[in-house]
This record gives C-alpha cells, sequence and structure tokens, in this order.
C-alpha cells in the first residue's frame, strides 16, 4: 500500500520569511531522493531544498514568491512498497554517491539539510588534507597558510598558497569542515601529496529519514555528537553564506541562474557571468566543470575587436610592508582617483595607442589673441579656445577622428556632432567636462562655457551630463610646462591631444633663422581605428590650422 509522505521547509536557523524564487516540481512529478523540490533565497545565499523521498508528487503547498519559514509545509509525496521497504539500503547505497557529489559541490546542503523531524544527531568524519598533483614542479614554496586549527571552512576555500620560480597558487579545501590539526607552516618547502591538514566533515543523520555517511579512502575516526556540538551546522552556514555575499557575479543574468555558493565564488575568481553559462545539471544547475569548460571556450576564441578578454588579467600585485625601509604615512585616494583609476588602466588595455607628435607655429595667433584680450570685458581668450575650434575644423576633415568602434568591432559609428571634452586638474583628480556643440558656437561662446565649466570642475559640481557625449578630447599642459607626454585616450573615443608649453625656437624660413611661438602637439589614437598616416596628415592640418586661423573659415 502506497504511503504519503509530508515534506517540510528544513531549519532556517534566524531567517524568517525568506523568498521562494522557484518551485521546480508539479503535481504527478516523480523525484528521486535528493531531487530539487524549491529554492530559497535570503539576504546572503540562495540554496535548493531536496526531498528525502522517492515517489510521486501528489499535491504542492507552496508557489513562487511566497514568504515561508522553517517546519512550513512544502508538499506531499506517495510514496511506493517498494520504496518504504528499501529506503534504509537506498539511503545508504544508492543516494550515497549523489548525496557525496552535491555536498562536495555546496556546502550549504550539507549545512542546511531538510529536518523533517525534530531528532537529530550529527555524525563527523576525520579526513585528510593534501598537496595536490604539482606536475614536475619539486620542493615548492609555502608562501602563506590561510587556516588555523578550529577554523570552519567551505569547499574551495583557499587554505594555502604555494609559490614556483613561474607563478603563485592558492590551493583550495576539497570539502568543507572543521581544522582540527595543521602539518605545513609558512617558508617551508612542500612537494604533491604532502599532509596540509586534517578535517572533520560533518553529516546530519535522521531518526526516520537516515542521511548517508561518509566513505573514507582509510578507515576514518568516527564520533557522534548532539546537534548543539562544535562546529554547528549554523556556523557552517554562515560562512558559506559570508563566501556567497562576497563572490556573487553583479549581474541580474547572474541572479536568475542556478549555482551552490561555492561554485559562485569560483566563478567571481575566475571573473565569469553565470549569466553566460550554460548549466549541465538538472533543471540547468551550473557546475564547476561547466565554468571550466566556459573559460576555456573563452580562452580559445580569437582576441575580440576590443581588445578586452581573458589575456588581460593581470596577476595581482603582492602586498609590501614599505615600512621596513623606512617611515611611511597613507594618504586614501581621491573618490575621484578610485573611479578614474581603472577606468584609465581599461582604456589604456583595450586600445593600441600610437601617439604622433608635431608642432604648431602659433606666434601669429598668440598675437592675435592679446589684441583681443584687449578688447575683451566679460570673457578671456585663453589659447585653448582656438585649439578646440582648430581640433573641430580637423575633425571635419578627418572624420573616422570623430567615430567610436561598434562593441562587437565590426562598425565604425561616425558621429556627425562635435563635442569636445577638455581635461581640468582639479584637488580631487582629473576631471573631463564637454564643450557641447563646438561647430555651432564662437571663439567668446567657447571661452565662456569654458570658463564655467572649469569652475564647476574644480568646486566638484559637474552633473554626469557635464561630463558625457564627448566625441574627443584636449589634455592641455600648457599652463605648467614640458615639451611631449602620451595621452590615454578616454573610450569610447578614439582619439586625445596633448598639448604642452609653448617655447620660442629658431626655425628656418629658407633663408635665415626666425624666433617662433612653437607649440607641442601629442595626438594618441587607437590603431585598431587609425592608420599612422592618418594621424601624421590629422597633427600636420591641426598645426596648419593653428599657424593661420583664416583656414578656419575654409
Amino acid at each position: 500500500m502506497a504511503k504519503i509522505y509530508d515534506v517540510f521547509i528544513p531549519d532556517l536557523g534566524a531567517d524568517k520569511d525568506v523568498d521562494l524564487i522557484d518551485v521546480m516540481i508539479k503535481v504527478g512529478d516523480i523525484v528521486d531522493v535528493e531531487d530539487g523540490l524549491i529554492t530559497l533565497e535570503t539576504e546572503k545565499a540562495s540554496m535548493d531544498v531536496p526531498t528525502p523521498y522517492k515517489g510521486k508528487i501528489v499535491e504542492i503547498l507552496v508557489k513562487v514568491g511566497d514568504k515561508v519559514n522553517s517546519g512550513e509545509l512544502i508538499a506531499k509525496i506517495e510514496a511506493t512498497d517498494e520504496v518504504e521497504s528499501n529506503s534504509n539500503q537506498a539511503d545508504e547505497t544508492a543516494a550515497t554517491a549523489s548525496k557525496i557529489e552535491e555536498l562536495k559541490e555546496e556546502v550549504v546542503a550539507v549545512s542546511t539539510p531538510p529536518q523533517f523531524v525534530k531528532e537529530q544527531s550529527i555524525q563527523s568524519v576525520v579526513e585528510e588534507v593534501r598537496v595536490p598533483d604539482l606536475g614536475a614542479e619539486k620542493d615548492v614554496d609555502l608562501i602563506d597558510v590561510m587556516i588555523h586549527v578550529g577554523d570552519i571552512i567551505v569547499k574551495d576555500y583557499s587554505i594555502i598558497t604555494l609559490e614556483t620560480e613561474k607563478a603563485s597558487m592558492d590551493v583550495p579545501a576539497p570539502f568543507g569542515g572543521e581544522v582540527i590539526e595543521i602539518f605545513v607552516e609558512k617558508g617551508q618547502k612542500i612537494n604533491s601529496g604532502d599532509l596540509i591538514a586534517k578535517v572533520i566533515k560533518t553529516v546530519v543523520i535522521e531518526d526516520k529519514v537516515p542521511t548517508p555517511t561518509f566513505a573514507a579512502s582509510s578507515t576514518p575516526t568516527t564520533v557522534e555528537k548532539s546537534s548543539n556540538a562544535k562546529p554547528t551546522l549554523q556556523e557552517v552556514a554562515a560562512r558559506s553564506a559570508d563566501i556567497e555575499e562576497e563572490s556573487k557575479v553583479l549581474s541580474k543574468k547572474a541572479t536568475k541562474v542556478y549555482a551552490s555558493p561555492s561554485v559562485r565564488k569560483i566563478a567571481r575568481e575566475f571573473g565569469v557571468d553565470l549569466g553566460f553559462v550554460k548549466g549541465s545539471a538538472k533543471k540547468g544547475r551550473i557546475l564547476v566543470e561547466d565554468i571550466k569548460a566556459y573559460v576555456k571556450e573563452q580562452l580559445n576564441k580569437p582576441a575580440s575587436a576590443t581588445g578586452v578578454g581573458f589575456g588581460f588579467n593581470l596577476p595581482e600585485s603582492k602586498e609590501i610592508d614599505f615600512s621596513q625601509f623606512g617611515k611611511i604615512n597613507r594618504v586614501e585616494l581621491s573618490r575621484v582617483q578610485k573611479v578614474s583609476g581603472p577606468f584609465l588602466h581599461k582604456n589604456y588595455l583595450s586600445a593600441p595607442h600610437v601617439t604622433q607628435f608635431d608642432e604648431a607655429d602659433i606666434t601669429e595667433l598668440e598675437e592675435f589673441r592679446k589684441e583681443q584680450n584687449e578688447k575683451a570685458k566679460d570673457f578671456k581668450l585663453s589659447p585653448l579656445v582656438f585649439i578646440i575650434k582648430a581640433v573641430e575644423k580637423a575633425l571635419k576633415i578627418y572624420p573616422k577622428f570623430n567615430s567610436s568602434l561598434s562593441s562587437d568591432g565590426q562598425e565604425l559609428i561616425m558621429k556627425e556632432y562635435f563635442n569636445i571634452g577638455v581635461a581640468v586638474d582639479t584637488p580631487n583628480g582629473l576631471l573631463v567636462p564637454v564643450i557641447k556643440e563646438v561647430d555651432k558656437k564662437g571663439f567668446k561662446e567657447i571661452a565662456i562655457e569654458l570658463a564655467q565649466l572649469s569652475q564647476k570642475a574644480r568646486e566638484g559640481k559637474l552633473t554626469s551630463s557635464d561630463m558625457s557625449g564627448g566625441c574627443f578630447t584636449i589634455s592641455s599642459l600648457g599652463g605648467i610646462g614640458g615639451t611631449y607626454f602620451t595621452p590615454i585616450i578616454n573610450s569610447p573615443e578614439v582619439a586625445i591631444l596633448g598639448v604642452s608649453k609653448s617655447s620660442i625656437k629658431p626655425i628656418f624660413n629658407g633663408k635665415k633663422f626666425k624666433p617662433r611661438l612653437m607649440l607641442p602637439l601629442s595626438l594618441s589614437y587607437d590603431h585598431k581605428v587609425i592608420d599612422g598616416a592618418d594621424g601624421a596628415r590629422f597633427t600636420t592640418t591641426l598645426s596648419q590650422i593653428l599657424s593661420d586661423l583664416r583656414l578656419l573659415s575654409l
């Protein structure tokens, strides 16, 4: 005779009103032991609730969007006589393999097992953690030990760091549990197979629904503990949840995938967006093997047109204790520096920079500028005003410089508007306000707007609109000094002009040397879009315009 079993929400610890984000079953489904029934999500982690019974779903009492708590009824399962008579044997044999794999993959599943009865006990198994196969490497340096006796660790938690002549690598824990003994220390030489530590793995044993214990490779030390003994399930669950919180992939796609906290942690370490990974397990669940396959696939792909990919994942810088050499003082970076630093780094790596140097004779321009400033009352013309107009003219002649590369690298997006960004040095860092529609403005309008934007930048009052929509950027160091430099392109733009301090130089006019005021120009451009010949033509044309402002009217 078939028997109906009730399946309840397991003990959720201190969590209340937990979100139910998925129901993976429907009435009539045939489920096996450890098949997922529902998925719960707290602020720190998500987890699947498995079934301890094999049978047919006859009733479902929850739905997506419900707020659930410990002990609430999930579903009713109709088990056959065969299942009832062989339940213990199934738990200890066939279910053992799947249980071990699940426990190895997701410590949260161990940490919060289904508790369908009030009384339970915890059985622990002591297992060894050894150094993995290091190939041909011998006597490898152990440079860091990241665990201590008494620590509660989860699978894939880094426990030691090794360093060879070629690279450094973290050794992850092959399973979760409590560290009871450590056999290595920082600074020693180790080899493949050396013993690192001993760890107690913890499993829940239910009175009515036995949970399979681990089968150790050697004769394990087995101890019985009460449910409040150390390490507690709540401690393990909390540690798993912390790692999940730290390692979530910040993507809307990733929040909708099914993956354990340990898998999400590995994805985070590889820089993989789980939204792009296809899960091979039941219900599309993502396994570690799926992440490895995805990474391998990406590495085998040709470099993207933008040049950004796994190839630029540079090794982290090692922490250096500079105080050993003398007195030091730590100063926190400004908010602007914290934001702009990674952005500049990305821009430099994603675009193959070429910088073209040239000089412009601005002797007549400077004379004209001084004459106009003597007449002007409510504005002041700086050399930068004329450079902005000259750049706008050059962009019309060479439209490639007023473009952006499409995200797939297959097209150029040609812009028919002319917005010029100007880098401004502020106490908090470099900011780039944008002067819009330069082609529709004269010298006076540009001078007034440039002064206003520069003042707003120094006062920290620029809006996002003030700094967006640029086509080309000018970085002027003329008021400070120097000759030439290599400015970094302000992506998604494809070029940037660096302007240095002008100086008097003897220039031969074919008959004799005459003193001329020369302005150094440094043009950096994205070689994926612009050839060297075009770069030289641009700077030559720009220099000609600055040397003879009458060319602006042509």
